[in-house]
């Protein structure tokens, strides 16, 4: 009990302190990496959760909260994850219903828009960042083809799931 415990505190700690679902990814790997899963279980994890469809960030909580404690475990770490969005996101509407036309609304929300591209960015560079520097051409190659993909408007999930596909075939 006390590790199923452990785990819903770690969830409401990760949910409550950053801003979305891609930035909740490089908390979640600094808490987990070393201690619930190994960087290549996480890695894996990410990629299933964004191959997916749903939350890429429910999905990433169950899955590690299935490593962590099997069902129970899955459970209370959706939880967790679900909890403090739920409840903040009720308290903001309520305050923000009130709040509408004040233009200090609008610049905090923009001011947000960097610290979140730095955190997904630092996220990419733990995943991919050692690859890149020991000059993997395959992670060079499928970075710069899931970068052109996307901006040619294809599907996050189907990117993920080429990826992973050409990584069964490149990486053997």
């Amino acid at each position: 009990m006390n590790e199923l415990l452990k785990l819903f505190l770690l969830f409401l700690k990760v949910n409550l302190l950053t801003t979305s679902g891609p930035a909740s990814v490089g908390l979640l790997y600094t808490e987990t990496v070393g201690y619930i899963l190994n960087e290549e279980e996480f890695v894996e994890a990410v990629g299933f959760s964004s191959a997916l469809p749903g939350s890429d960030a429910l999905q990433l909580a169950m899955f590690v909260g299935y490593a962590a404690g099997g069902i129970p475990g899955a459970l209370v770490a959706l939880l967790g994850s679900i909890l403090p969005p739920t409840v903040l996101m009720l308290t903001i509407v309520l305050v923000l219903e009130r709040l509408r036309g004040e233009a200090w609304v609008r610049s905090f929300v923009a001011g947000l828009a960097p610290a979140v591209a730095v955190l997904m960015v630092t996220v990419v560079w733990k995943i991919i960042g050692d690859d890149l520097v020991a000059r993997n051409w395959v992670a060079i190659v499928l970075a710069v083809l899931s970068f052109v993909a996307l901006q040619l408007k294809v599907s996050p999930a189907l990117i993920v799931l080429a990826a992973g596909l050409a990584g069964i075939v490149l990486y053997r």
